[in-house]
């Protein structure tokens, strides 16, 4: 009787142990948030979130200064969604190599290098875009210089490949053998097993790898800072009236003005109260794509459950 009681006890020490740590997990995201509010606010008081969130001059330290954070976000949104143009069918047919075709050996070869790459600093990454990737650039389309949100998109695409590799052969591989067998058992090939039953299934969790690879891409700051070349202009360009992404513009992303700026800033200025607020703008967006990430595993969790 004694020793049940104690084991209920433990059990439930245990327990709460686990559940302190989970709390406190979310406890500090909101502490974060929140810090950003708190130390933002001053500036959204002095000069309104509208002029934050729908103004493109960006230029604090001028004498006639401007916090519009438009172009920044843009900027980000386009060299992030142009990683995920290269990234995305790179690595899902890595994943379909890894997961349904490569011998055992291949297999382990290719994932020690995704998990070497995952762990690569980004700083020489951002070095080899500055020496290699920018001059390739600026050769192939005939610009004075090659740092461009194009080359930033390259370089964030091999940054993102591991995570969408990783959980998207995951992903595949929780596929039941059941519907790949039944497939075989009624002519299809390999390959048609792989296009039409293998990765449909798996689409879920595949999904799930794009957005987390997606907010892998915003939230990097080194290699953006050194391959985009920093303009603060907006980074559209009119053809026939309608405005397209330009890609082969300079860029300034939010995370490099913060690295940028955060430096040197006088403390306690608007100035410096504005840097919380893009930084705020950049968690609420890395949040909208995890939550749409975690939206999208629950549901592949639940497809397989």
């Amino acid at each position: 009787m004694k020793s049940t009681k104690t084991l209920r006890i433990k059990n439930s020490l245990i327990r709460l142990y686990f559940t302190i740590n989970g709390a406190l997990a979310i406890i500090i995201l909101l502490m974060i948030f929140f810090f950003l509010l708190n130390e933002g606010y001053p500036a959204i008081k002095e000069i309104g979130l509208g002029e934050f969130l729908f103004k493109s001059r960006w230029m604090p330290s001028s004498g006639d200064p401007g916090y519009g954070t438009l172009a920044l976000i843009l900027s980000t949104l386009i060299v992030a969604f142009g990683a995920m143009v290269i990234s995305i069918p790179w690595g899902i047919v890595t994943a379909g190599y890894i997961s349904e075709i490569a011998p055992k050996k291949i297999q382990e070869i290719l994932k020690t290098t995704i998990e070497t790459l995952a762990v690569f600093p980004s700083v020489v990454l951002g070095f080899i875009a500055l020496t290699t990737v920018a001059p390739l650039v600026a050769r192939i389309f005939g610009l004075s210089n090659g740092l461009t949100a194009l080359t930033g998109s390259i370089m964030l695409s091999v940054m993102a490949l591991p995570t969408i590799i990783s959980i998207s052969e995951d992903a595949l591989n929780s596929v039941p053998k059941e519907y790949k067998e039944a497939a075989i058992a009624m002519g299809a090939t390999r390959w048609e097993v792989l296009k039409k039953v293998t990765y449909p299934s798996a689409s879920s969790g595949i999904l799930a790898a794009v957005m987390l690879g997606f907010g892998r891409a915003i939230g990097e700051t080194m290699t953006v800072l050194m391959a985009t070349g920093n303009s603060l202009a907006m980074p559209m360009t009119d053809i026939h009236g309608i405005p397209f992404p330009d890609f082969l513009t300079s860029v300034r992303t939010l995370t490099a003005t913060i690295a940028i700026e955060g430096s040197d800033v006088p403390w306690g200025s608007i100035h410096y109260h504005s840097l919380f607020v893009v930084g705020a703008i950049l968690f609420v967006l890395t949040f909208i794509i995890n939550l749409i990430a975690d939206l999208a595993i629950n549901r592949f969790k639940g497809g397989n459950g």
